[in-house]
């Protein structure tokens, strides 16, 4: 969908969290591809993260799956869609505008709906697709609000369906090796962890360009992409998080940052800027054939600007942010995201009662959307070592992957598109792991206005705990480290 306004699981999720209902749903589903069917597909919103699923449907996947439907605010960029398919060499999907969704389905029958929208409208979406009898699949954040997120789990019990949620990070092979480490009890149980996101000042200062700058759509970085972050956590420790302290601040993406940089004041937009010269945060979308092509071809029909200036005074996204998260296994969480960093990754350490995990990533910068690998990553800027309670540490060789989201993309997309297999990490996320990242985001945000902490038991009811493998608890015997050896 348009980026200023911009929906079933996959068969194995469905058989193992749905309800009678849903799984036998699933299971026609499973006898229709097993007659060669393929299954059905229909897609809101047409932005750049849209492509992933494009692209998989038409591509490595196009045996099991078909795009019967496409759906956008924007009919310039739909019409940018069918001619994608077009060069994909698949079947043209029929095109609907956003108020002729419910059409959509009646008319095409999609078995999913995949939800691509801007964020704060991926709830409207997915309920409606629910309702319908379809199945769901969501980019990341599920959505922005603790009352969108109630919205949600009242379709899901009312409809006895799951939404899945594509968590991509899940799926990075060094990520998913970190999590194979803390399941095998490498550390014993965790007793908390440090967790710093870095953004650059060229992906960074993106989302200071676009829709995500302003919260009532985005739910700020907290939701919109600290949302990833709190569920690896959540995922990695196979916990719920209880308890939520936060502060946040705008200090760098400010009208005042732009003087003390030497220029004038800030400006509507790059391409009309009078000062692009002197600006080293001037985007040039014209010059970038993708971004071109969604954006700036398209801003006759919404006037969507793609390069809104990033030092305007209405930005209401913060750019520096802690938080403190507590979780129903006692572990805590100490998390910071900064926007305007120097470099593009993170660095994370889990403390347990048999040793501590540090694992780093550095990251390939990016401009969302534009004719660049999406998240990227260079094996050798990929580290995670072992420090046993008094032992030598050592260095655990990384899993790499190749692509976008560092190697993530295709293998989640496999998981969405391709047969069912055994996964003994338990990637596969639905409401309920949307549900508990955002919600830390959420609360955050919540932190952010009144300076008090925030239970997140109070945000929403009816949230049951996630299915989740198991992992080593304060209940088992955690062996004697050796006596210390003296220095």
């Amino acid at each position: 969908m348009s980026d200023d306004r911009q929906a079933g699981c996959d068969r194995r999720a469905l058989i193992k969290a749905a309800g009678a209902g849903g799984a036998a749903l699933a299971s026609s589903s499973l006898a229709a591809k097993a007659a060669g069917a393929r299954h059905r597909h229909a897609i809101v919103g047409t932005g750049h993260r849209a492509r992933i699923y494009q692209d998989a449907i038409w591509g490595a996947h196009k045996d099991r799956n078909e795009l019967v439907a496409i759906c956008d605010t924007n009919p310039g960029r739909l019409a940018f869609t069918a001619r994608r398919a077009a060069r994909a060499g698949a079947a043209a999907p029929r095109v609907f505008l956003a108020g002729a969704f419910d059409d959509m389905i009646g008319q095409t029958r999609p078995e999913t709906i995949i939800v691509t929208t801007s964020d704060s409208f991926h709830d409207d979406y997915i309920v409606r697709a629910l309702d319908a009898g379809c199945n769901v699949i969501t980019e990341k954040p599920m959505t922005t609000t603790a009352a969108k997120a109630q919205r949600i789990l009242d379709a899901v019990k009312r409809n006895g369906r799951h939404v899945r949620v594509a968590f991509n990070y899940r799926y990075t092979p060094p990520r998913t090796q970190v999590k194979e480490l803390l399941m095998e009890g490498a550390i014993g149980d965790v007793l908390s962890v440090d967790f710093h996101w870095l953004l650059d000042t060229t992906h960074g200062a993106d989302y200071f360009r676009r829709w995500h700058s302003r919260k009532e759509i985005s739910g700020g970085l907290m939701v919109h992409k600290a949302t990833h972050h709190f569920d690896l956590v959540n995922w990695w420790l196979s916990a719920v998080p209880e308890t939520v302290t936060a502060v946040g601040k705008r200090e760098f993406y400010t009208p005042q940052m732009a003087r003390r940089l030497g220029l004038q004041s800030h400006h509507e937009r790059c391409r009309t800027c009078p000062e692009k010269e002197k600006c080293s945060f001037f985007l040039d979308i014209a010059a970038d054939p993708s971004l071109k092509a969604l954006y700036l071809d398209n801003e006759v029909y919404d006037g969507y600007f793609r390069d809104r200036c990033v030092w305007r005074p209405e930005i209401s996204i913060e750019d520096t942010m802690n938080v403190i998260v507590g979780y129903d296994t006692g572990a805590t969480l100490s998390y910071s995201l900064n926007a305007c960093n120097a470099w593009e990754g993170y660095q994370i350490a889990f403390n347990g009662t048999r040793g501590r995990l540090e694992h780093s990533i550095v990251e390939k910068t990016y401009v969302a959307g534009g004719d660049m690998e999406q998240g990227g990553t260079d094996a050798e800027r990929i580290r995670t070592r072992l420090y046993p309670l008094r032992g030598a540490a050592r260095d655990i060789v990384p899993r790499t992957g190749t692509g976008g989201h560092g190697g993530g993309d295709d293998v989640m997309l496999a998981d969405l598109f391709g047969p069912p297999s055994p996964d003994a990490a338990g990637r596969v996320a639905d409401e309920r792991s949307g549900c508990n990242s955002m919600l830390i985001g959420a609360a955050a945000n919540r932190c952010f206005e009144t300076g008090g902490p925030v239970r997140i038991a109070d945000m929403v009811a009816g949230l049951a705990r996630p299915e989740l493998p198991p992992m080593p608890t304060r209940r088992q015997p955690v062996p004697m480290p050796p006596r210390a050896t003296r220095v």
